[in-house]
Formats: structure tokens, sequence, C-alpha cells
């Protein structure tokens, strides 16, 4: 892989920035003082696909309890045993999608991520060594594929949608990529990324 894309987002993660939130766009949602947030983790891994560099990405498993169905960077919650929160990111990566840590060069990390279920997600940036056989795992994954790290680095493809949500509309972004509607947490997370590498330009 050229080391453009690489160096790009070493450039962002210099670029300051405050954490984000499932409720940025909906600031009429009052968030309970002294919530304990879940700590996670999320790869934002790239991969050479065969027109550029691509985001590696899955589709959720239908009967999961948290976000079924729904479109995710591979990642989960911390466990007792993981070092840190890079080591919680590798640890998801290879049980989601089987992808060897060793083939992972880290870059580091953004500012973290409050999700409507209660997990602080950081996303760690990251650059795949060589290719890779993603395998998909049957008990939380339904499908493993990429999108084109241009097309999530622009912010003209992101756009805001609203939906109910306990009885209230809550707005949200969504950057959708041909038959996959990304939305939600992973959206916003990839649109935090975009406005930093805007901001080196």
């Amino acid at each position: 892989m050229r080391d453009e894309p690489g160096a790009l987002l070493r450039a962002a993660l210099q670029v300051s920035g405050a954490p984000s939130s499932d409720f940025d766009l909906n600031p009429d949602i009052s968030l309970p003082a002294g919530r304990k947030l879940r700590p996670a983790a999320v790869l934002i891994a790239l991969a050479e696909g065969t027109g550029g560099p691509e985001v590696v990405l899955t589709k959720r498993a239908s009967h999961l309890s948290n976000h079924p169905g729904q479109i995710a960077l591979p990642g989960g919650r911390q466990d007792p045993e993981d070092a840190d929160l890079l080591a919680t990111a590798l640890r998801e990566a290879r049980e989601e999608v089987g992808l060897p840590p060793d083939m992972v060069e880290i870059f580091g990390t953004l500012p973290p991520h409050e999700t409507v279920t209660g997990f602080q997600v950081t996303p760690v940036l990251a650059q795949l060594r060589g290719p890779v056989a993603f395998r998909a795992e049957p008990g939380e994954v339904a499908e493993v594929f990429t999108v084109p790290l241009a097309h999530v680095l622009d912010p003209a493809r992101f756009r805001v949608e609203r939906r109910q949500w306990r009885g209230v509309w809550r707005h949200y972004f969504v950057v959708p990529w041909g038959p996959y509607y990304i939305w939600g947490a992973t959206a916003r997370i990839l649109r935090a990324l975009a406005e930093r590498v805007a901001r080196c330009g």
C-alpha cells in the first residue's frame, strides 16, 4: 500500500478534537449525570483495494442484543484480560473477522465516542500490512466488506436523518455505500475522522 493514506491519517491524529456522541445532533436529550459508560474499542483499518485504500466494515448478526444487523467497525467491549483499548480492538478484530494482530500497523487513537447503548468507544486507526483473507465469525458477524476510504473521508457524502428512539425523534449521520446503510455510531465516528482530515488540508 502506498503510504499517502497512512501519512494523511497520522496527520489527522495530530488535529485537536473533542469526543463525539450519538447525542451530538440531539441537544434536547438530557443525559443522566454520573452515568457509567462501559469501555470499548473499534478498529478503523485500511486495506489495499483495487481502486485505492478501503476501510474494513462488518454487518452485525441479526440476533445480537446490541445493534443487530447494523453496519459496524470491527470491535467491542473491553475485557478484563485486555492490556488496554488497543488490545481490545485487535482482539475483537481477530475474533470477528479473522484479522491477525501481526498484520496490523497501528497509527493511534481518536477521541472516544459515547453510544446510546452506554459504551465509550475508542476508535483505533490502523493500516493492514498486506492482503488478509477475512473470515466472518457467524455468532457475531453476518458479512465482512470494505468501503473506499475516499468515500468516508468526503464530508459531502454524509447526511443527517432521523427516526424515533424511546418515543422521541433522534437525528444521526448516515453515509450510505451501495447496498449498505452506514449510520449511527459508525457513521458518526467516520464523520469525526473526515472532519479531522479536512482540517489537515
